[in-house]
């Protein structure tokens, strides 16, 4: 057995792989053509942030059983593709929280005061601090975007300078915010009242550029910004804009859309932002702690090992292993339980205290528990920072405070098998139904109206009053912005009242649509979901 390691990871990894009789392979700094080239001989891969792990790349690993990133996220691994070739992929979701929060209070002190402004000053000779005037964070209002563990953090050492801490995160609980003393704000309130906004958000289809030109505008003139958790959640050339138009005084970027080579000494990089005196950048230091890279890479090496040796990955990002009969079996239904929970959270946008789930029909009992994990996993990956992965979506909802109760009835009425997902929240509660057939995921029963549709890529979920002319309408605004409806799904319980509809369209509708639509006589609420 051979493990590639193409990122600089503790030594302490190396040798419990070692340990296991596993061959290890440090080769750092390869290009991504190198990688593909050697790739073919190994049975697992290791890797940090730099290496972008690519379909192709993966399509290369012929020999490949499992890929660990030794990090927090996920996002430089294509685990779609991955999956497909029967690949595990894994992460150390908890190995380095500490680090990148208390790297957050650090960098958030260097732009309040200047540190390293004036430590590059000095070393340079000149000793003026009249240039270095700082702002104390003490009475300050600090905004988290993001209340997940790291959120969490930076918000009790915060607190302990004095500053009032608010947060937004729509998935959260608001028992989890009191346990915290801090107040729970809407995104629009968050931008407006705070002095320092820090970001603790995974980088998904829903956090990519949320701030960007039009959030600037809103801001507090003389905001402070720091990031620690993925580039791309800002737009970079609209903060770069920002900083010169005056109304961001300050930011701290530890992370890029578009990052370097970390293992290079010189290389040719380029992002206007290094040209800014107000801005400080580091590269990716978030988990660069001796405590935090042990941790990592402890994790991932007992990961890979245990994958290797026949075992069961703990925090397996994907599926474990099935076999392929059984993997082709349940796949339709893992994939239908995953999308019914991206649905309701993306339709509805609320935190749900009690989810039930029963299956009905003959699924198998042993399919059940990763047939909710997944529900779960859809659900939460538009609601928590954490990484979500089919192993531990149970234990983050529970961490979330949700209930989770799974039942089973042998009646399906006409279906073979059906899955039907209630949704509690503190105001109503809601339910969707599936089934596969054809070998396909289908929703029969979204929010109480009977439908027939797959879930697809890209599709708006509309709830109107069922009148003439609504169908039209609609056609027309999302024709004018340059989207095919491929399909529509139409259903109402009574004439006259509430009907819903479902298009899938072949990509996603621009904000200015949606709010378009939103503002449509007789459309009481519009959602652009993307699964």
């Amino acid at each position: 057995m051979k493990v590639l390691v193409t990122e600089r990871i503790a030594k302490e990894g190396i040798e419990i792989l070692k340990n296991e009789g596993i061959e290890v392979d440090e080769r750092l700094g390869l290009s991504h053509e190198e990688i593909c080239n050697i790739i073919g001989e190994y049975d697992a891969l290791i890797v940090r942030s730099a290496t972008k792990v690519n379909e192709e790349m993966i399509k290369c690993g012929k020999n490949l059983k499992v890929i660990a990133r030794a990090g927090v996220g996920i996002d430089n691994v294509d685990v779609e593709a991955a999956t497909k070739q029967g690949i595990i992929v894994v992460n150390a979701p908890d190995g380095n929280i500490m680090a990148a929060a208390e790297l957050t209070i650090g960098l958030i002190f260097s732009i309040f005061r200047y540190i390293p402004q004036a430590y590059m000053s000095c070393k340079q000779g000149d000793f003026r601090r009249n240039k270095f005037k700082g702002v104390e964070l003490y009475e300050k209002t600090a905004g988290i975007i993001g209340f997940g563990k790291i959120g969490a953090l930076v918000a009790e050492r915060l607190k302990a300078c004095g500053m009032r801490v608010i947060a937004y995160d729509p998935y959260v609980s608001d028992e989890k915010f009191k346990k915290y003393g801090v107040e729970k704000v809407d995104f629009d309130t968050l931008l407006k009242e705070s002095d320092l906004i820090t970001i603790h958000t995974p980088k998904t289809k829903e956090t990519y550029n949320l701030i960007s030109e039009k959030e600037f505008k809103k801001m507090k003139k003389g905001v402070r910004i720091v990031n620690c958790a993925r580039g791309g959640v800002i737009n970079e050339n609209d903060l770069y804009n920002a900083i010169k138009e005056g109304i961001v005084a300050a930011a701290a970027l530890d992370v890029l859309e578009k990052e370097p080579n970390f293992e290079l000494e010189k290389q040719d990089y380029y992002n206007p932002l290094l040209e800014l005196d107000n801005v400080v950048i580091t590269p990716h230091l978030g988990a660069s702690t001796q405590e935090a890279q042990v941790n990592v890479a402890v994790s991932v090496a007992k990961e890979v090992a245990a994958v290797l040796k026949g075992g069961i990955a703990k925090n397996a990002v994907n599926l474990p292993a099935f076999e392929k009969e059984k993997l082709e079996e349940i796949m339709p239904y893992l994939e239908l339980a995953e999308a019914m929970g991206k649905i309701f959270i993306q339709a509805e946008r609320t935190f749900a205290n009690k989810i039930e789930i029963v299956y009905s029909g003959q699924i198998d009992e042993k399919a059940t528990t990763w047939l909710t994990r997944a529900l779960l996993k859809g659900y939460l990956e538009f609601s928590v920072q954490d990484t979500v992965n089919y192993v531990n979506s149970q234990l983050l909802a529970k961490e979330q405070g949700i209930e989770v109760i799974e039942s089973k009835k042998e009646e399906s009425g006409k279906f073979k098998n059906m899955i039907t997902a209630r949704f509690t929240t503190s105001e109503k509660v809601l339910e969707l139904s599936g089934t596969v057939y054809n070998n396909e995921g289908r929703i029969i029963d979204f929010f109480g109206y009977k439908v027939d549709f797959k879930p697809e890529k890209y599709m708006l979920l509309i709830q109107n009053i069922d009148k003439p002319g609504m169908i039209g309408r609609i056609g027309t605004i999302v024709g004018e912005y340059g989207i095919n409806i491929a399909t529509m799904q139409v259903s109402r319980n009574k004439k006259g009242e509430k009907a819903v509809m479902v298009c899938e369209i072949d990509g996603a509708l621009p904000d200015e649509a949606v709010e378009k639509l939103k503002n449509t006589d007789g459309i009481l609420r519009v959602t652009m979901a993307k699964l």
